[in-house]
């Protein structure tokens, strides 16, 4: 051993026993104090708190809507939508950008300042500094969230009202029901949330003062979306940890898409456990008697890399085991009831609006004829080639009704449904009720397909 380490470790050893052992609650407390005493961690949790019912505010009062964004259309008709668009933001933009700055800077900021040593001393354990570092940028993360989900709904509420919320496969979700879903969708992506934080506890080990280690949550997180849009088999998908940052939207459908939704839950949990079990035991392996060695090298590509590498490979097998589903679970049966079902509850809807005689969704007795590619093509997949003719009946009258739909249909399973005529049911975006004009439901709609093989009974 050096005479560095030497020195180090009989400073530790006379710290140690000269003053009183540091719990991991004191640790905690000590850690959470540096940092919330840092700007950046200040602004982050502020702008949490106040931007996004601003945000929400503004734009509900805003006669263009954000339609391109899941839930934007509804935004003048319930303040819930509002929270939904920011969660839809926050796991594709914000939480991976949070995670980065508290996670992925927590053990690096040691490095920066040189105070390693100095802490080892007061402290006298790599563990109680672990876990009190992770517990610490744990809490401020899970603040930053609720932060967000509060502030989201709260701005929504104020600026529109607590009213019915339209599920994505046009069924009409009671107030109760959609604020009840719209929490536990915001609790669903904690899950991918402590993935990408634990992620980034690994890299702020590995890469020390390297500016990557603070990067890499947002660059896994933007690797998995990129993925994400790819026609990936859906066991693939549904492996990667970020993948509950888009399952929620199965809580907003019926019967609730829950399957899916556990299994991405279920994958960022494993993937949080995994990478901060590797964090912490590289952690503990450590040389910090040596001033240059900030854990940054070679290593990182088989101590980190590696290994998170073997853990997407068996997520993937284990996931395609559960869930035999190599394809990319879109078929022309799914898309059929899909566009049906939603079509015939938003038919309701507008019936309603129109003060036209009450119909039952058996009366109408909805389908859909869904061709893809004019069908040159395999009937499956995604794609904005999707064209559907949709059929329904009204009690009374022997003429077919039929409406014509353009799908934009992603790799993930939601789409957007264009009206292509008639312009007495979907050809314009407005419907003359006896209030004034409305927002047309039938006009344009979002839908979701299950990826998942449908159940004997779907």
């Amino acid at each position: 051993m050096t005479a560095t380490a030497t020195s180090t470790g009989t400073a530790a050893e006379s710290g140690a026993a000269g003053t009183p052992r540091v719990s991991v609650a004191r640790g905690y407390r000590f850690e959470l104090v540096k940092l919330v005493s840092q700007w950046r961690i200040r602004l982050l949790v502020l702008a949490c708190w106040i931007v996004p019912a601003l945000f929400v505010a503004a734009v509900s009062r805003q006669s263009t809507l954000p339609s391109d964004t899941l839930f934007g259309r509804w935004m003048h008709a319930t303040g819930w939508a509002g929270s939904l668009v920011v969660l839809g933001f926050s796991g594709s933009w914000a939480l991976p950008l949070l995670t980065s700055l508290v996670a992925g800077d927590v053990f690096a900021s040691e490095d920066r300042l040189g105070t390693w040593r100095h802490l080892l001393v007061a402290v006298g354990s790599h563990r109680r500094i672990f876990a009190a570092k992770a517990l610490a940028s744990l809490t401020v993360i899970l603040l930053l969230v609720a932060g967000l989900a509060a502030s989201s709904a709260a701005g929504g509420l104020v600026s529109v009202g607590n009213h019915p919320l339209v599920g994505l496969d046009g069924h009409l979700l009671s107030p109760s029901d959609t604020a009840g879903k719209v929490l536990l969708a915001w609790v669903c992506v904690l899950a991918p949330t402590l993935a990408l934080a634990a992620i980034g506890l690994l890299g702020s080990v590995v890469l020390g003062r390297s500016p990557m280690g603070l990067l890499l949550p947002a660059l896994v997180a933007l690797a998995v979306q990129l993925a994400q849009m790819l026609p990936l088999p859906v066991a693939l998908r549904l492996a990667l940890p970020g993948y509950a940052f888009i399952s929620w939207n199965g809580l907003f459908t019926g019967p609730v898409q829950t399957e899916p939704l556990l299994i991405g839950i279920a994958v960022g949990l494993v993937w949080a456990v995994t990478a901060t079990a590797l964090a912490y035991l590289l952690f503990l392996r450590r040389d910090f008697t040596q001033p240059t060695d900030d854990g940054s090298g070679r290593r990182a590509l088989t101590t980190a890399l590696l290994p998170l590498a073997v853990l997407l490979a068996a997520t993937f097998g284990a996931v395609a085991v559960a869930t035999p589903s190599t394809g990319s679970g879109i078929t022309r049966d799914k898309v059929q009831r899909s566009v049906a079902t939603a079509f015939a509850h938003l038919y309701r809807m507008q019936t309603g609006q129109l003060n036209r005689p009450a119909v039952t969704e058996a009366q109408l007795r909805t389908s859909a004829a869904c061709t893809k590619s004019d069908g040159q093509d395999a009937q499956e997949g995604p794609g904005n080639d999707w064209r559907c003719v949709v059929s329904w009946h009204l009690p009374g009258v022997q003429v077919t009704g039929t409406a014509i739909y353009q799908l934009d249909l992603t790799a993930d399973g939601r789409y957007v449904a264009d009206g292509d005529g008639p312009k007495e049911v979907n050809g314009y975006f407005l419907v003359h009720t006896s209030e004034g004009d409305a927002p047309n439901p039938l006009w344009q709609f979002d839908g979701n397909v299950e990826l998942l093989r449908s159940s004997p009974k779907g």
